[in-house]
């Protein structure tokens, strides 16, 4: 690893830099080593570097990926790794912080963190692997699960109505809300590129396979068979459209919704155009609710990207701004208000 001659806060890396000394051990066929490939290369790509870069993730499969990345990081808690990870963020806005979480560690015992650090905007690159099932504990249905999956935890079909993880991050008013698959490196790099430009807490949620729990839980949409007629790639600035030839659209209904229409069905101008930037979640919101099951067409991109400021940065500002103040609301005058006792 060098810097580069040019800008001394860019450094010129290789992959086998940001790759650990410990020997990569997930399931044979599992979408992890595909992200983690595409975190690597990222890394080198946007010349940074490992001692700069923290990776925190929680309990479940995914969050083995610190191990595998030479950086700072810390296998942490069952799903309290935004939690440990804003603290990182906001005490060292300097490094780079990512977090690695799971449908289940994310959604579910730390849903609670989750929605918190997206609603306080700390500035974490969130990412959740999505398989629609705990792995690591052998197979029980998880919040992204469809209702009647038949597990270990749910022999008779689970009751559960699954949670749309982007209607969660939209909800709790993420500021850069996204969504790829582990079987689309250049989409990933697309989708995880912008997700680390992007200046607060940005959430990706990327549909990744368990071959051994939940095989073959994406191949209705990403199958070299049907992936031109379900997978819905859409960029900002341009009509949303999918299909081989672009035959099928995106439209606006009367009713504020949002429903696909056949291209040739409906006028040019009303075919919506993706804006991630729109403050408004609400289209962005109609866009991830698209679809609720596997086998109807899913839409795939970044949802919303909107500037807002971080966390961190507001606490720094009122820091410095309370260490300044001296009279009601200084720091000072809060150490030595009522309610203090001297103990022998």
């Amino acid at each position: 690893m060098s810097l580069t001659m040019d800008d001394p806060c860019v450094f010129v890396t290789t992959k086998q830099d940001w790759m650990s000394d410990q020997e990569v051990r997930w399931c044979p066929g599992c979408g992890d080593y595909g992200i983690l490939t595409a975190v690597q290369t990222l890394l080198v790509e946007l010349g940074t570097a490992p001692h700069n870069t923290v990776v925190i993730s929680g309990i479940g499969c995914s969050s083995r990926f610190p191990y595998y990345m030479n950086t700072y990081g810390m296998h942490s808690i069952h799903g309290r790794a935004p939690a440990i990870a804003s603290g990182v963020a906001i005490s060292r806005p300097d490094l780079d912080v990512w977090v690695i979480t799971g449908d289940g560690d994310a959604l579910s015992i730390g849903g609670n963190h989750l929605i918190h650090a997206l609603r306080r905007n700390v500035n974490l690159n969130i990412v959740m692997f999505n398989n629609r099932i705990y792995g690591l504990t052998k197979g029980q249905y998880s919040p992204t699960s469809e209702q009647g999956k038949i597990t270990k935890s749910s022999p008779a079909g689970s009751l559960d109505y699954p949670f749309n993880p982007l209607s969660v991050a939209l909800g709790a008013e993420g500021s850069f809300v996204a969504r790829t698959r582990a079987t689309d490196r250049k989409h990933m790099l697309e989708v995880l590129r912008a997700a680390h430009a992007h200046r607060g807490a940005s959430f990706v949620e990327i549909y990744q396979n368990c071959a051994v729990f939940n095989d073959g839980a994406f191949d209705d949409l990403t199958g070299r068979a049907t992936r031109d007629e379900m997978m819905i790639d859409f960029r900002q600035g341009e009509q949303v459209r999918f299909g081989a030839n672009g035959q099928h659209v995106v439209v606006s209904d009367r009713d504020g919704g949002l429903r696909i229409a056949e291209a040739t069905e409906v006028a040019d101008e009303d075919i919506v155009v993706h804006d991630a930037h729109r403050r408004d979640p609400s289209v962005a919101f109609a866009l991830g609710r698209l679809s609720d099951n596997d086998h109807s067409p899913t839409p795939f991109g970044v949802f919303r990207d909107v500037e807002r400021a971080d966390y961190g940065t507001l606490v720094a500002d009122q820091l410095e701004q309370v260490t300044r103040d001296k009279g009601r609301g200084s720091m000072a005058a809060l150490a030595r208000s009522n309610g203090t006792w001297f103990v022998n």
